[in-house]
């Protein structure tokens, strides 16, 4: 292996609430083929978490007792190719919009407002602004626990509203294990006035910092829009703005934002989290989704590892 494999690496460091447990191991791969090498390389009932920014990931205080591939930042590849842009899954969403505009296309602006890496964008199809990813996806590199890399189009796939899945018809497979990690897509945009797409970068940006809680750390949108409304809507009519479980606070900027004041736990984020559900659930009869994903074991947990 070419890369860095860390012991009881501080996953505080990897996601952006800043808060939560260790890792048992991390690996900061070199390139596409190193990482193959790794995923051969790995027992096959080892538990593997890949992490890109962080933006949508709390790892619980107890750790997880499985692999986390680190890949911001590593792969992070993004070219033209064929009237297509090719970018890596490591490759922050924001810099691809840049890429986009500079080079004369125009479309990826949304792109600008989602805080997380390509590969975390594709595997909960994120969006804003009213575009979501995979509407200028065409088509996508994947890689398995055996290594294997595949090529694979949007028709393989399940796509909706924060939720993309494997169809059962997909080509898979034939050897046990055939988990798929998203690590490239190639990217369909038309072309336009680069100079107006900045420009549009640069509103919509603008707006994010307005209407966001940039100031503490977070993790995005906690909770998927339910259909026909907003969850910021249905929490604030809840009377949560504001409500505080240790460090965790529902902020009282946007309310479908949970924010660490500085010493938050996972705990304290979970607990907000479920105490904002029940709460919704009982004043407005609505059933709040989440759209952040919570990993590994609490510290009072039984050992089990495992994860929602």
């Amino acid at each position: 292996m070419k890369g860095a494999l860390r012991l009881n690496e501080p996953m505080a460091k990897h996601v952006s609430w800043r808060a939560g447990g260790r890792a048992a191991r991390a690996y900061v791969p070199v390139d596409l083929e190193d990482l193959a090498g790794f995923l051969k390389a790995l027992p096959q009932n080892e538990a593997v978490l890949f992490v890109g920014l962080g933006s949508n990931l709390l790892v619980r205080d107890g750790g997880f007792r499985g692999t986390v591939i680190l890949m911001h930042a590593v792969l992070n590849q993004v070219r033209v190719e064929n009237e297509r842009i090719y970018a890596e899954a490591g490759v922050a969403s924001p810099k691809l919009a840049r890429f986009s505009a500079k080079h004369g296309f125009e479309g990826a602006e949304f792109l600008a407002g989602i805080p997380g890496t390509i590969g975390g964008a594709l595997a909960m199809n994120a969006g804003c602004y009213g575009a979501e990813t995979w509407e200028v996806v065409d088509e996508v590199l994947t890689i398995d626990r055996h290594g294997e890399l595949r090529q694979r189009k949007p028709a393989d796939y399940e796509i909706s509203y924060r939720h993309v899945a494997l169809r059962e018809t997909a080509p898979r497979s034939p050897l046990p294990a055939p988990d798929e990690f998203y690590v490239a897509a190639w990217f369909k945009f038309p072309h336009g006035d680069g100079a107006l797409s900045q420009q549009r970068i640069k509103a919509l940006l603008q707006k994010r910092i307005s209407a966001q809680p940039l100031n503490h750390p977070n993790a995005g949108s906690v909770f998927r829009n339910p259909p026909g409304d907003f969850a910021a809507r249905l929490i604030e009519a809840s009377g949560l703005k504001g409500k505080r479980i240790g460090g965790a606070q529902v902020s009282e900027k946007h309310a479908n934002f949970i924010v660490n004041l500085g010493d938050a736990t996972a705990a304290d984020i979970e607990s907000l989290i479920s105490l904002v559900q029940d709460t919704v659930r009982r004043e407005r009869g609505v059933v709040l989704e989440r759209e952040v994903r919570i990993v590994g074991d609490s510290v009072s947990g039984s050992g089990e590892e495992h994860e929602q």
